[in-house]
């Protein structure tokens, strides 16, 4: 029997349609080379892409995963990690990247936002080790500014403080310009 470990996850990932890696975070050495990862990636979606599952048992691991439009999501844990605990990080994660996304889960959505989607599963995993589920405070973490969402899709508080703050700065610029 194993001991058991707080390092509960070998890999989260996403990968397209076509089972081409956007994004992998390893957290030990049991891939230690690009190739061997993209191997594994390659080999577990042709496992998963048609299978209506949420759990499958791969070369000696769990893997639990989620599909949505043209995107596979996946943790990976040990052959005996607990199956609800991935489920909860995958859960997790895909619930962060919606929010971040705004609902638009896909492809082309995800790579223009791949700075803040790799932030969250920094939230949600260090080495191995899960420190959040929670899809609402991994995003507050994350801090998705309110000077990246485009105006027209600001709430009108946001809007209001977004010209008053813009009010502000030239009121500023105005007493600097008095003073000299």
């Amino acid at each position: 029997m194993m001991e058991p470990s707080l390092y509960s996850v070998k890999a989260i990932m996403i990968l397209d349609n076509d089972g081409n890696r956007l994004m992998a975070k390893y957290y030990d050495e049991q891939f230690p080379s690009a190739k061997e990862q993209k191997t594994f990636e390659k080999n577990l979606f042709n496992k998963t892409h048609r299978a209506n599952a949420e759990i499958i048992m791969f070369e000696g691991m769990t893997c639990v995963y989620r599909s949505n439009v043209d995107l596979f999501f996946y943790v990976v844990g040990s052959a005996n990690e607990n199956e609800l605990i991935l489920a909860s990080v995958l859960n997790g994660f895909y619930e962060a990247v919606s929010q971040i996304l705004r609902r638009n889960v896909e492809k082309r959505a995800l790579l223009e936002n791949l700075d803040s989607i790799f932030l969250a599963m920094d939230e949600i995993c260090d080495g191995g080790i899960i420190l959040d589920c929670d899809s609402s405070s991994i995003v507050s973490k994350v801090a998705v500014r309110s000077d990246d969402i485009p105006m027209g899709e600001k709430t009108v508080s946001q809007k209001l403080k977004s010209g008053l703050e813009v009010i502000e700065s030239a009121k500023e610029q105005i007493r600097w310009s008095l003073l000299k």
